[in-house]
């Protein structure tokens, strides 16, 4: 099965509010409760416009099969960004969110010039911890309730990937 990794489109909304949609109990312990409009074509839409943002989808044919967002991206001297991304039920367990992770890596340092980026797991999303590891991210801490995850505050381990320590970045 050959799996299309590239940057998503905001004609990708229908497709991704189906994706979003039909893993909506599986990822339920690892994501926010969202609303039923979360699932929409519309709201997809929104996210996939919205300013300081940048999402990447793993395709087969024309479903999506997995998502990753840099969200909160900040240029100037702090040029950095926050990850998250997500796989689909079918399709976990295949090295594909480590190879999404990889193309984000790959196109914060080339295409946006990051220097940073940032992501979070609850404390027992192991499966997730594996990718980050194995996506070059380091353990940096713990942080207490950091996130509403599944209808409670939740505490998370935060990593990081420093992208490179090239020359600073221009005024």
């Amino acid at each position: 099965m050959t799996i299309l990794i590239r940057p998503a489109d905001p004609a990708d909304a229908p497709a991704l509010a189906d994706a979003l949609a039909r893993n909506r109990a599986a990822m339920r312990p690892w994501e926010p409760r969202r609303a039923d409009a979360y699932y929409t074509a519309e709201e997809q839409y929104a996210r996939l416009t919205a300013p300081n943002s940048r999402m990447w989808l793993a395709c087969h044919e024309e479903d999506v099969v997995g998502c990753a967002t840099l969200s909160g991206i900040a240029l100037g001297p702090f040029r950095s960004a926050f990850l998250g991304y997500w796989v689909d039920a079918a399709h976990t367990g295949r090295g594909l969110a480590t190879r999404i992770v990889a193309e984000v890596c790959r196109a914060a340092r080339e295409e946006l010039g990051l220097h940073r980026i940032e992501a979070a797991t609850v404390l027992a999303n192991a499966a997730s911890q594996r990718v980050l590891a194995k996506g070059g991210f380091e353990r940096i801490g713990t942080a207490p309730a950091y996130l509403h995850i599944d209808g409670a505050w939740r505490d998370h381990h935060l990593y990081q990937r420093i992208l490179h320590n090239d020359p600073p970045p221009q005024a």
